[in-house]
């Protein structure tokens, strides 16, 4: 599996794909990511990302920054209609390539301004899935190691089989192991996770 790794320190904690501004590559993202890669080939200056919670898409904006030197507004639905037409038509006038990043993609976006909503449709749009077994698998490796707590090594293939495949599932979970570890001084093992994501709910989705 790939990864792209960003030479940036960023505050906070991390969430289930930016843990260490690094992203993993996958059968779940390669289409977006290959797209940004390829800016110098768009259509136009402008593209949209949009992705899940915790999908890393700020992280593969700062990416995107890093190579093509151009601008990302991150969380653009949320933007008021004239900045984001403003940037459009400096981005297309410039030719400087910009980046507009989403939790939908951009016909879902409340859009009023008619020049804005014309332009958004025409827009190049990709977008990042939920994690596949390989991407899911590795984000909960790496999710655990970076908590710090150790764990058995048993213990991400029984987490895949039984946890929901999304971003902010496998966050969550690692989070609750990590808490439930450093409060008992446990190795994360197989049972003590049972016991964790029991007491905290998770057990319809469970079977033993």
């Amino acid at each position: 599996m790939r990864q792209i790794s960003l030479p940036f320190d960023r505050p906070g904690h991390a969430g289930a794909q930016d843990v260490g501004d690094e992203f993993l590559v996958s059968d779940a993202n390669r289409i977006a990511v290959r797209h940004l890669e390829n800016w110098q080939s768009w259509p136009l200056a402008i593209s949209v990302l949009s992705g899940p919670p915790l999908s890393g898409r700020s992280t593969l904006g700062r990416h995107f920054v890093a190579m093509s030197g151009g601008t990302v507004i991150d969380d653009a639905q949320a933007q008021d209609d004239r900045t984001l037409f403003n940037a459009w038509n400096e981005a297309q006038t410039a030719r400087r390539p910009l980046l507009m990043i989403g939790d939908a993609p951009p016909q879902q976006w409340q859009v009023a301004l008619p020049d804005l909503r014309s332009r958004l449709a025409a827009v190049p749009h990709v977008a990042l899935e939920q994690p596949d077994e390989a991407l899911a698998h590795a984000l909960i490796e790496r999710s655990l190691a970076s908590a710090g707590a150790s764990y058995a090594a048993d213990l991400p293939d029984w987490l895949l089989r039984r946890i929901e495949r999304s971003y902010a599932a496998i966050a969550a979970v690692t989070r609750l192991l990590d808490e439930a570890a450093l409060s008992s001084g446990r190795k994360i093992s197989v049972a003590m996770a049972k016991e964790a994501l029991h007491a905290a709910g998770f057990l319809p989705i469970l079977p033993d």
